[in-house]
Parts: structure tokens; C-alpha cells; sequence
């Protein structure tokens, strides 16, 4: 038997009462009975947002909201800033070219994060810029970016910010509306503890205003049709209603640890495995900026990349591997979503025991131990005799 344990940064696992929700018999989507359901949803998104914004619903994955971010608020022709410290920062530059947008890229070294001056000197070269289009948590290279300071930055502009928060949104506290964010993106398959394929957007006041003027094509991504369905707890086209009714599970599940113990547990998740990976003797992808999401670290000389499918598929423990130039160099371990402590110990003994398969010289227990005297904290207290 090889039972399998997903520690990768998306899909992430999901829980047996969310499984079991979408197993219910669907039900149709234009009746009281899921507009009740979604209602709830809608609800509870802009509580985890932290925004009095609706927070719309979109069948897709996190692409296609990024893209109806950028389509929804520029004409063709407009200037955008792009944050590019990875392959999604990546992702921002190639879909604002495809929509004919004049790209100005603040290019960022991999495991890096940006430096908001740099941000505020491209605005005061580009005042005329529309959007500044970033990540929040950069899932390639395990970056985490100051958003809170590049808002600072932002909210004195023309220019909207817009957040890629697919792995930073349920991970850590990212107050919407207090830090002045302009658009707020997630998926369904990472903190959220979902199958992949919803997607969801909020927009400010100052981005609805721009949507208002935007000339850039869209029919599936208009994001003003959809946002005049949902205030009827509808949507423009057929949502995903399995996925809804799981998400209407999962919400209730973050709010019953409660969102501060939420991101709590993330940060002691992560704090454990680069503690793990340190241990090792191994580097960090991102050591001065990492994510609460997942840790990215770098092989050891002589241990090939192909470690990642050999402990996938004869170990039974799935980490992602690198991208582009950190292709297979690093291993990504994921700890967001539905992930607990014995997890984490899982995946630092399953890389110990990879490692000296390859062989790289490794005491065993040494990482296990490190981390699990991180994750002693999270461990109840011994009831009183």
C-alpha cells in the first residue's frame, strides 16, 4: 500500500466534510434553495476579504480572475506596473500584453521581494499608469511582497492596486479595505481547501469607477454584469454549484478556528519547516522575505530534482519542484489550507529520508526534531489532575 500525503502549494487537500458536500445530489442553480447557499457564501467571503466590497464568484481558476482584474479596468493602450519576482508576476506582464497595455516591468530577483521605492519611483516616471499588478505571495519562488507598504505607495496615485493573494488570502491577515487594496484575488484550491476551479475578485470603489470607463473587450469576465446578478445571489452564468456547496463548508470550518488562529497555525506551519529545512543544513529559496504558504528550499549539490517524483510516486508525499531557473534545483513544501502539525513532520521526515535515498548525508530526525519543537507551541495544554 503507498498512501499518499499532497503537500504541494495547489491543489491542497481538502477535508472529508467539504468532500463530503459535494457529494450531496446537486441541485439546480436558478431556485430559493441555492441562492440561499450562496447568499451564506457571499457573506462569508467578505468576511475573510475584510471588505464591504462584494466579493464576486467567478467559475474559473485564479487566471481568470487576474485577467478580468486587468480587462475590466483599462482601455487598450494604458500603462500597467508590474511586479515580476516569478512566474506569476510573469503571468501579470503577459496578460496585460494581450490586451494591448503598455507594460512597465519592475523586475524582482527570484526569492526576493520588491522594494516599494522601487514602486513609487516607476509611478513618478509613469504617472499616467492605470494599475500596479502584484502578488502578495509569489507561489513560485516562495516570496512574500510588502503589501501593505506598496499601498501606502499606491493609495497617493492615479493607479489602482491589484493583489494576487491565490496564496496569501486565508494564509495571513490581509485586510482589504484597511490597507487600501483596489483589487483582491483568490482560488478555491489553496487556503480555501477546495478542488480547483472557483475563482474570486473584489473591487473598491475607486476600481469600480475605473471599470465604469474601461474600453478593453470582455464578455465572460464582465465583471459588472456578474456583480449585478450576485446582488441577486445569482450569477451571469452557470456556476460550479458542487464547489459552492463545498466552499460553503469550508468557510464555516475557517471561521469555527477563527481567522487569528488561522493565520496563526500558517505562520508556525511555515516557521517549523524552514527551522526543518535550516537544520538540514539547507537553503532557503526566500530567507529575508519568506511566505506563510509554503517553503521553498534549495537541493543539496549532487541530490537531482528528480527527487520530487521519486518521493511522489514511490513515497507517496507530493512537494512541487521548481519553475524556469530554479527548475530542478529547489523543492517547494506547502503548509496552507487543510494542513496540520504531523503534516508538516510528515514532509520534513519524507525529504530526510529522499535525501539519503540520493545520497546526501543525512541524520535522521534532525529536521523532524527541529520542527517539532516549533510545533510544540500549537499543542494543547495537559489538563490538571
Amino acid at each position: 500500500m503507498l498512501k499518499k500525503y499532497l503537500l504541494a502549494p495547489g491543489p491542497t487537500p481538502v477535508p472529508p466534510e467539504v468532500l463530503l458536500a459535494m457529494a450531496q445530489p446537486i441541485i439546480h442553480h436558478r431556485t430559493p434553495q441555492f441562492e440561499a447557499v450562496f447568499a451564506e457564501v457571499q457573506s462569508g467571503l467578505q468576511r475573510l476579504f475584510q471588505t464591504r466590497q462584494e466579493v464576486l464568484i467567478l467559475a474559473s481558476s485564479g487566471t481568470g480572475a487576474m485577467e478580468a482584474a486587468v480587462t475590466n479596468t483599462t482601455s487598450p493602450g494604458d500603462r500597467v506596473i508590474v511586479v515580476n519576482g516569478g512566474k506569476f508576476g510573469e503571468r501579470w506582464g503577459k496578460i496585460a500584453a494581450a490586451y494591448g497595455l503598455q507594460v512597465t516591468e519592475l523586475k524582482v530577483e527570484w526569492g526576493q521581494a520588491v522594494e516599494p521605492d522601487a514602486v513609487a519611483r516607476a509611478l513618478r516616471e509613469h504617472p499616467e499608469t492605470r494599475l500596479v499588478l502584484m502578488q502578495a505571495s509569489e507561489t513560485s519562488t516562495t516570496a512574500l511582497h510588502p503589501v501593505e507598504a506598496v499601498a501606502r505607495v499606491t493609495r497617493g496615485s492615479e493607479a489602482l492596486l491589484v493583489v494576487d493573494g491565490i496564496t496569501a488570502v486565508g494564509v495571513l491577515d490581509l485586510p482589504m479595505d484597511a490597507l487600501g487594496i483596489d483589487m483582491l484575488i483568490t482560488g478555491s484550491q489553496k487556503a480555501l481547501m477546495l478542488p480547483p476551479g472557483l475563482a474570486f475578485l473584489a473591487l473598491s470603489e475607486r476600481a469600480w469607477a475605473a471599470a465604469g470607463a474601461s474600453k478593453t473587450p470582455r464578455f465572460y469576465f464582465d465583471l459588472k454584469r456578474e456583480r449585478d446578478n450576485q446582488r441577486l445571489h445569482t450569477t451571469a452564468w452557470t456556476p460550479a454549484i458542487s464547489l459552492v456547496s463545498g466552499l460553503h463548508v469550508a468557510l464555516k470550518m475557517m471561521f469555527d478556528e477563527e481567522l487569528a488562529n488561522v493565520y496563526a497555525r500558517h505562520e508556525r506551519l511555515a516557521r517549523a519547516t524552514r527551522a526543518a529545512a535550516q537544520a538540514l543544513g539547507l537553503r532557503l529559496v526566500a530567507p529575508t522575505c519568506p511566505s506563510p504558504a509554503t517553503t521553498g528550499i534549495f537541493l543539496p549539490d549532487g541530490v537531482p530534482g528528480k527527487l520530487v517524483g521519486y518521493l511522489r510516486d514511490r513515497v507517496g508525499v507530493t512537494f512541487a519542484g521548481g519553475q524556469d531557473e530554479l527548475k530542478g534545483k529547489i523543492v517547494r513544501v506547502a503548509h496552507l489550507g487543510y494542513i496540520g502539525s504531523f503534516d508538516v513532520v510528515t514532509a520534513i521526515a519524507s525529504l530526510e529520508m529522499g535525501l539519503a535515498a540520493f545520497g546526501h548525508r543525512v541524520a535522521f530526525g534532525t529536521g523532524v526534531g527541529a520542527a517539532q519543537a516549533v510545533l510544540m507551541e500549537g499543542m494543547p495544554p495537559v489538563a490538571a489532575a
